[in-house]
Order: structure tokens, then C-alpha cells, then sequence
């Protein structure tokens, strides 16, 4: 007779497991604490089987009758519904380890080793916040270009155009990784070239003529703050890179008796090596008693665990009378870029490779970071030496307008 839900409903447990049938194989399996379950027992390939169906009230008798009557389908076109049910499961096993998550996170870990201090956690709190709510469930190789466009579109609307382009530029290193795992055909984020607006170019304040340079140099020289401060204010123009990888530092990248400083760059994902000219290394010895027992060149004022902040040598330079509008912390690598090309002669290539800008050879493919070396160091002891010839007051070459 089949089951009635006031049945179901009204059954009291006993001592023992009770199984209540409602037909075609499916019955309520009662136990003695009170639980119930659905269960449909079926044969196949000559053998006696059971699958559960889910547990009651969950499940209702009408939803349990249909799980059957699906079940039953299956046995008629040669299907185990049992077997079908573990193959589903594997598939979604494997459907969520390929997730765009679950792939990110891969590819971070991997990677982690290659970058320095917070970088990974940066892009990991970028996609956690941008990408994962929208995307990060779904299969990698079945995203398609309009959706990570819709999520990139989010970004955008926030004014956040930079932060969506770096995203982007993100995403696409974890698709290729994925492609190289076997876990996806193509990298849809290339189809997104030129889907955002262009970011707009802001250009950082610089002293490029080198009389005005002379005076900067001094006034920098005068400076009479701490060691540290002081001694990352004079090695920055001498090694004009970035403001951020400057006060990131670390010693153990610094290699004084070859003369060099080898780090890898984040924002454009390579290593690089800065040739340390002789007034770079006297500056770097003169700060090693009291630094170079820490992790980095220029630590913190708080705590040696920690860099020095993005604003010190800023502050600094605003507390000695130089504005903004005058020279900004980028300013420097601007002030090298201009004079060694005008100025000095140097080949562009060279200047391009020691600001570790993205330059490709004749055949499109991306220099090594030791490309051409030797000249790099010439160029950078050439830079240290005027640099000091300007200090002291010799002639200067004034820039034309049009330049």
C-alpha cells in the first residue's frame, strides 16, 4: 500500500529499524532514535542494490517518488543510478577544484616565492573583493569574455580604472597558468584588450635641467634628518628606481663586493639588476652597521620588521622647501631617463633596461635582465660621476625647450 504523509508524519520509532515501502522499490527507512531516510533499493546487472534519496521532511513523499521515478528512467536505458550518482560527484569534485578560485589561489602560492613582501596578498585581496563573488565558483575554462568583462565593469564604475586594468592583467596570468595546467584551452582576458577605458597618464613631477638638478642634489646632500632617511634621499637618484622597491630594500638582494643589487620587479613581473656605482656602495656601507643586521636596507622608524613608510623621503624633501610640483618620488627615475639620453648620449635601450621598463628585441621577445650588463654599469658610474661634477659646481649643459 502506498505511503500516505500522514503516514510518514505520524510513525512513532521502535526498537528497532523500520522500513516503510511506497512501491517501485522505494521505501522510508525509520531508525530507532527517530530518523528517516528515503532509500530505493533496484537490481542491476543481476545484483541487488540500494541509494539513499534524501532525508524526510527534507525530501518530501512527492519529491522522493519523483527521485525514484528518475532513478527507474535510468535502469530502463542501462544506466546504474548508483554509479551515475558517483560520476556526478566526481564531476563536480573536479569542476570545484578547477574553479577560478581555486586555480588563483594555486598560482599565487606558486608564485609567492618569486615575489617580495605583500605582493601576493595584494592580488589575492583584489580578486577576493572584484572577482571571486561573481566568478570564483565557476569552472576556469567555462568563464567567458563578457563575464569577466561584467565583473571588471564593477571596478570601473567605482572610478577604479587602474585597479581594473591591473585586475585584468591578473586574471590573465592566472588563465595562462591554467592553460599550462592542463585546465583551460584559451585565455580569455586577451580578448579584453582595449574593452576598458585607457587609464589616464599622470606625469610625476621632475627636475630634469641640470643646473636645477645641481641644486637639488645639494639641498639633498644637506639633508639633517636620520641615517636612514638621509642615506635613502642621497642613493636615490643615484640608482633611479622606483619609490617602492627604494624603501623595500632588502640585504640580502644587495651584493656589495660584485657591485650589485638584484630584486624582482612586481609590477612588471621580472627580475632586474641595478650595477651599483662606487657613491651607491659607499652610501650603502656607511648605513650597513647600522641596518645590516635586519631584513631591510631601509627599515622602519617603528619597528625594523617593516619598511620604511611610502611617505618618509617625501616628507622629508616637503621639510627641506622642495614641493611637489617640483619633484615627486618618481621624479628621479624621469631626471636620469631625460639627461642620460640628452645630455649624456646614452644608448635608449640601455636607459630603458636599467628602469626595468618592458623593452623587446627586434623579433618581439623580452630582454633577460642581464642584458647588455657591462654597458649598464658604465652607464651607471657615468650618471654617479656627473651627478657629482654637477654637485661641485662644473659646467652644465642647459636643456632646449623643445626637448
Amino acid at each position: 500500500m502506498p505511503l500516505t504523509d500522514t503516514t510518514i508524519r505520524t510513525v512513532k520509532p521502535t526498537g528497532k529499524t523500520q522500513r516503510l515501502f511506497d512501491g517501485g522499490g522505494l521505501y522510508l527507512e525509520l531508525s530507532p532514535a527517530g530518523g528517516k531516510w528515503w532509500r530505493l533499493k533496484y537490481r542491476f546487472g543481476g545484483k541487488e542494490k540500494r541509494i539513499s534519496l534524501g532525508v524526510y521532511p527534507d525530501v518530501g513523499l512527492k519529491d522522493a517518488r519523483e527521485k525514484r521515478d528518475a532513478a527507474r528512467k535510468m535502469l530502463v536505458q542501462g544506466i546504474d543510478p548508483g554509479e551515475n550518482r558517483k560520476a556526478q560527484k566526481a564531476a563536480r569534485a573536479e569542476s570545484a577544484s578547477n574553479s577560478l578560485e581555486v586555480v588563483a589561489r594555486e598560482w599565487i602560492t606558486q608564485q609567492s616565492g618569486k615575489w617580495s613582501g605583500g605582493y601576493g596578498a595584494k592580488i589575492l585581496s583584489r580578486l577576493e573583493r572584484d572577482i571571486f563573488p561573481w566568478l570564483g565558483s565557476r569552472p576556469i575554462s567555462e568563464i567567458t569574455a563578457p563575464e569577466l568583462l561584467s565583473a571588471l565593469r564593477r571596478i570601473e564604475k567605482r572610478g577604479a580604472i587602474e585597479a581594473a586594468h591591473r585586475t585584468l592583467g591578473e586574471v590573465g596570468q592566472v588563465l595562462r597558468y591554467a592553460i599550462a595546467t592542463g585546465r583551460a584551452e584559451r585565455n580569455i582576458a586577451a580578448d579584453l584588450k582595449g574593452a576598458l577605458p585607457a587609464v589616464k597618464q599622470i606625469h610625476l613631477a621632475a627636475v630634469i635641467e641640470p643646473k636645477k638638478v645641481a641644486e637639488l642634489l645639494r639641498t639633498l646632500d644637506a639633508y639633517q634628518g636620520t641615517l636612514i632617511v638621509a642615506c635613502a634621499i642621497r642613493l636615490a637618484p643615484l640608482v633611479f628606481v622606483r619609490p617602492g622597491e627604494l624603501r623595500k630594500a632588502e640585504w640580502a638582494d644587495i651584493d656589495l663586493d660584485a657591485a650589485e643589487w638584484r630584486y624582482h620587479v612586481t609590477k612588471t613581473d621580472t627580475d632586474h639588476i641595478v650595477p651599483l656605482a662606487s657613491q651607491s656602495i659607499a652610501i650603502l656601507q656607511e648605513l650597513h652597521p647600522l641596518t645590516g643586521s635586519g631584513r631591510y636596507v631601509f627599515p622602519s622608524a617603528r619597528t625594523t620588521d617593516r619598511p620604511m613608510s611610502d611617505n618618509a623621503v617625501l616628507a622629508a624633501m616637503r621639510r627641506m622647501g622642495i614641493s611637489k610640483e617640483e619633484m615627486s618620488g618618481h621624479g628621479f627615475r624621469a631626471m636620469a631617463r631625460t639627461i642620460l639620453d640628452e645630455v649624456l648620449g646614452v644608448r635608449v635601450d640601455f636607459i630603458e633596461h636599467q628602469l626595468a621598463h618592458a623593452v623587446k628585441d627586434p623579433n618581439g621577445r623580452a630582454y633577460n635582465r642581464t642584458a647588455h650588463l657591462v654597458e649598464r654599469r658604465k652607464m651607471m658610474q657615468l650618471w654617479a660621476d656627473y651627478l657629482d661634477k654637477l654637485k661641485d659646481g662644473a659646467e652644465v649643459i642647459t636643456l632646449s625647450k623643445s626637448s
